[in-house]
């Protein structure tokens, strides 16, 4: 059972950035290909990134809501992922979570993902 672990989250004026990690403990993350998804109050849950496994050429995909604010990687070492959150705007007020997969690929959309985060609160007000 892979558990894991988000951190980074809080709270930024618009325009801020924050940078969340996802990391699993006693293994490393290579092999997965990563998700993140956000559930704003009242709202369903969405896809921020993805990234597909190293094996498969750690590719990304983003949502156009997000497309140029948001980056997704991995460390060197292949134990966290990353996700860069830039320009933020109060429609990104959600809690975040990173979640994994073996399936090959780069999902936006929750269903391939067997593992997931607790989720983290992130909250953009001035």
């Amino acid at each position: 059972q892979v558990q894991l672990v988000e951190s980074g989250g809080g709270l930024v004026q618009p325009g801020g950035s924050l940078r969340f990690s996802c990391a699993a403990a006693g293994f490393t993350l290579g092999r997965y290909a990563i998700g993140w998804f956000r559930q704003a109050a009242g709202k369903d849950r969405e896809a921020v990134s993805c990234i597909s496994s190293s094996d498969d050429y750690d590719y990304t995909y983003y949502p156009d809501s997000v497309k140029g604010r948001f980056t997704v990687s991995r460390d060197s070492d292949k134990s966290t992922v990353y996700l860069q959150m830039n320009s933020l705007k109060s429609e990104d007020t959600a809690v975040y979570t990173c979640a994994a997969t073996t399936r090959t690929g780069c999902h936006l959309y929750s269903d391939p993902y067997f593992f997931w985060g607790q989720g983290t609160q992130v909250t953009v007000s001035s």
